[in-house]
């Protein structure tokens, strides 16, 4: 039976058209995905079906009906009847969703409230049971705690329960865990299928990563431009449509591929002993060893707080070592301070995760760009950044721009374009394309194996996603809390793990149990 049906459905915001033609159908029971990049259409598509389009979002054609009602023809008050008791909706970022200061017990409880399904009392008992039904280990503390007491996969767990209170027919998921490591997702996504299939709840999940679509929907439909290019159950084995064979083939998850052995070189970086404890006796690296070669990449992988990011801190001398030291250029820069320091700093750059945030609102992408070039006092500064902009591939015009009017991408190719300014000897890469869409991930990966072979720079290259580490580094270190379970050469890591642990993030990647029965079949159906 269709539970949802979305049928020549068109969308603009203040005019300008965001989806342009497309149809879907969702059935009781069913998971459905919907992928593509961002701007194709999907969130809005979602947002349409629960009348939650943002200011300036208009309906401009078609028609969505929901367990056969008109969706479109209802009143605010008849939206509320709907909204969290037969639809509801898992948003992307818990961080923006929750409300930091109301305990996460409240926030369950309040959906119970809202639609008449408990009292102050029950709400609050049955707020904890939720809380449990979602994976949330310890719901009774977790109930009495505010979301910024909560790491990411547990306040995305809190949302969930707070999805399954109104024991709803259909679940929207929007990009529920594009933001969280490979395993946490893995968990996130096993609880929300596994509780809709007992439920008997169907769900349309919005992501832009086929690896995940792949594992999880019976059906995928595929947005570009806010078009409907191909849909079936056989999307990820069988692409018809160029478009869906690029989103395949830019897919980290749905890649074998692993960066080719390179001859050994001579360390730039050399960390030993390294360890850092914070206030509350809370030790967040313990006893690491390992060198960065000259003009290499090292990958360090782990799930959220593992230590990856406060290794790479210390190394950059944002973070003094409880223990250890830390060698450069066979320099011990572990006590630098003053304008020994200050040198430094002119070899070692960081792009981080967020280009958005990192990047100065109000500067121009040339301001931007020529910011560390005034610091140090280097001339000719124009002429750097126009040498720079070619570097990362970005037309001279994008100087005069604002990085508010730039896509994701090319904000990150800004930062990188700063980063490479002061011609760094290490290039400190903190899950810089974790926020992207994977076709944007895969020019930006691009971008630094090339800007990496031609500069010769050494890199450090920090991430939860060793789908992304296979295509960069030419060494892995894998990290479980503050510790290196594994450390060796990509291709030995990742093809002969010998942990436990990378066995389980390896396990994880999104895609890979279809990525190698496609391989099984393509092997018996043409054994040459």
């Amino acid at each position: 039976m269709t539970l949802l049906r979305v049928s020549r459905l068109a969308v603009s915001y203040r005019a300008v058209p965001a989806v342009r033609d497309v149809s879907l159908d969702v059935g009781a029971g069913e998971v459905v995905a919907v992928v593509g990049e961002s701007g194709s259409g999907k969130s809005t598509t979602a947002h349409a079906a629960i009348g939650l389009l943002p200011r300036g979002g208009r309906v401009d054609r078609g028609s969505i009906s929901f367990d056969g009602r008109d969706l479109l023809a209802l009143s605010g008050k008849q939206w509320r009847g709907v909204r969290g008791r037969e639809i509801a909706l898992v948003p992307q970022d818990p961080a923006v969703s929750l409300n930091p200061v109301h305990r996460i017990g409240d926030q369950v409880a309040e959906v119970l409230r809202i639609h008449g399904l408990a009292d102050r009392r029950s709400a609050a008992v049955q707020a904890i049971e939720l809380l449990d039904r979602a994976g949330v280990p310890q719901p009774e503390l977790r109930a009495r705690q505010y979301p910024h007491q909560l790491s990411g996969g547990l306040r995305q767990r809190a949302l969930i329960a707070s999805a399954l209170a109104g024991r709803p027919k259909l679940i929207i998921a929007d990009e529920p865990t594009s933001a969280l490591d490979v395993t946490v997702q893995r968990r996130i996504l096993d609880h929300l299928t596994a509780l809709a299939a007992e439920s008997g709840t169907a769900i349309l999940l919005i992501t832009h990563d086929l690896g995940v679509a792949a594992d999880r929907a019976s059906r995928i439909v595929v947005l570009s431009r806010g078009e409907v290019v191909e849909e079936g159950s056989s999307v990820v084995s069988a692409p018809t449509h160029p478009y869906t064979r690029q989103l395949l083939a830019a897919a980290p998850s749905m890649t074998d591929a692993v960066r080719p052995p390179a001859p050994p070189s001579e360390p730039l970086v050399s960390v030993r002993g390294l360890a850092k404890t914070f206030d509350g006796g809370i030790r967040a690296v313990d006893g690491v060893s390992f060198d960065i070669p000259r003009g290499r990449t090292l990958a360090l992988v782990g799930e959220s707080g593992s230590g990856k990011s406060t290794i790479a801190r210390m190394i950059l001398r944002l973070e003094t070592p409880s223990a250890g030291t830390v060698g450069f250029d066979g320099q011990d820069i572990t006590s630098l301070a003053g304008p020994e320091l200050r040198r430094l700093r002119r070899r070692m750059q960081v792009v981080y995760q967020n280009p958005y945030a990192s990047l100065n609102p109000k500067f121009s992408v040339e301001e931007v760009i020529a910011e560390p070039l005034r610091a140090f006092g280097l001339p000719d500064r124009r002429a750097r950044v126009a040498e720079l902009l070619e570097q990362v591939a970005l037309p001279s015009s994008m100087a005069r721009r604002k990085p508010a009017e730039l896509s994701g991408g090319q904000r990150q190719r800004v930062a990188i374009a700063r980063a490479l300014a002061l011609k760094p000897d290490l290039l400190v890469c903190d899950e810089p394309v974790s926020a992207l869409d994977v076709s944007v991930q895969a020019q930006i990966l691009r971008l630094l194996a090339e800007l990496q072979s031609s500069l010769g720079l050494s890199c450090l290259f920090i991430s939860h996603d060793l789908a992304v580490v296979r295509q960069l580094a030419d060494h892995v270190g894998v990290l479980r809390a503050g510790r290196l379970e594994e450390l060796g050469p990509a291709a030995r890591v990742l093809e002969q793990p010998e942990s436990a642990y990378t066995k389980e993030l390896l396990a994880a990647i999104p895609g890979r149990t279809l990525l190698r029965t496609s391989e099984l079949e393509v092997s018996i159906s043409d054994p040459g």
